[in-house]
């Protein structure tokens, strides 16, 4: 992955998501809603009320059509977007078979939807 290109695809897509963050330790620090702006085979980019850094670990559920999916996730960058919202990449650490099949779909669907 050079020249800052991505191995998969981003489709821009907003869906609704609860979070938990966790700390070193794997205790819940906060639990809270946020949306997706994009997602991918990958990860998500992440909108939220509260500010992310780099490395921290979150277990967040998608709302993705009819289906919920829970990932485990690792914060990979983080900016503020205006006053109100912030922004996270999160890349996917942990994610079982059927919620990659979820999220395949859902991409597949989204993407003959948008072509």
């Amino acid at each position: 992955m050079n020249n800052g290109q991505r191995r998969s695809i981003r489709m821009d897509a907003l869906n609704l998501l609860e979070y938990v963050l966790l700390n070193d330790k794997g205790e819940i620090v906060t639990r809270a809603m946020g949306r997706t702006l994009n997602i991918s085979m990958e990860g998500i980019l992440l909108e939220t009320h509260i500010p992310f850094e780099p490395d921290q670990r979150l277990l967040i559920t998608i709302g993705l059509e009819e289906d919920l999916v829970d990932v485990r996730g690792m914060v990979k960058h983080a900016e503020k977007r205006d006053d109100k919202y912030y922004s996270a990449g999160i890349e996917f650490l942990e994610i079982d078979g059927e919620g990659l099949r979820v999220i395949e779909s859902y991409l597949r669907a989204f993407k003959a939807f948008s072509a």
